[in-house]
Order: structure tokens, then sequence, then C-alpha cells
């Protein structure tokens, strides 16, 4: 059976797609570079969004991207005002999402453990490879 979406879920992926169009090809803020917009949050009331969003830059550089997107925020809803038809434009709070980098040091970890497993398990079938000899 197909999975339904509210309202709300559509709404909210079209302001995604939007915004990441408009900081794409509109905001010339050099601050705003290399950024993706990971996930966008609505009130009920669609009067708030939060906008989570990543760099491929690193988490140095987030203090002055959150300070440029803050910046461009009333440029981004006036804009979402003229591609989106809702009743409120939502006010837009952006929030840097720490879950890629977080998926990736998980993911260095469980290589190392798989590696430090397989050198493990080499070494015991040596060790038994030994004993049989003797």
């Amino acid at each position: 059976m197909a999975k339904t979406y509210s309202r709300g879920d559509r709404v909210a992926e079209q302001i995604r797609r939007e915004l990441a169009e408009l900081l794409r090809m509109e905001v010339k803020d050099p601050r705003v570079g290399f950024v993706t917009l990971t996930q966008i949050e609505l009130s009920p009331d669609y009067a708030h969004a939060k906008v989570y969003f990543t760099t491929l830059q690193g988490e140095q550089v987030v203090p002055e991207l959150a300070q440029g997107l803050k910046r461009a925020s009333g440029f981004l809803r006036r804009e979402l005002g003229r591609r989106i038809r809702v009743h409120t434009i939502p006010e837009l709070h952006w929030v840097y999402d720490h879950s890629i980098e977080r998926g990736a040091q998980l993911s260095a970890l469980i290589d190392e453990a798989v590696r430090s497993d397989s050198d493990f398990s080499e070494d015991a079938e040596d060790a038994k490879g030994d004993e049989r000899e003797d």
C-alpha cells in the first residue's frame, strides 16, 4: 500500500526544493556556498520552519555560513512567497545538521572494527595452525 504524506510534509519538501534552488542560483553572499539542505521541519501553522543544513567545507565555517544564511532570510522568504502558494510564509530558523558528519564517524568506526576483527581472526587461525604443527 502506498504511503501517504500529510500536506505539511509536502509543503516542507516544496520549501526545501525552492530554498535549495534559491541558494544555488540567487543568493550572492560568498559565505553561502557549498550548502546542502537536509530537512525542513514546519510548525503546524506554517509560521516557523527549522531549516537543517550541512556543508562540505567542514564545521569550522559553520558560524560564518549560518550568519550568511540568517542575513539572506528576508530575501529567501520574499522569493518563497512568490514561488509557493501558502497562507503564511514561514520564518526561517537555520540549524546546522551534524548527522552527516556523525554518520561518517560511525562508518569509520565500523570499518575500523571490521578491520580489527579480520586481523584478530587471521591471528587466531595462525595460532591454531602453529598448535597443529607441534
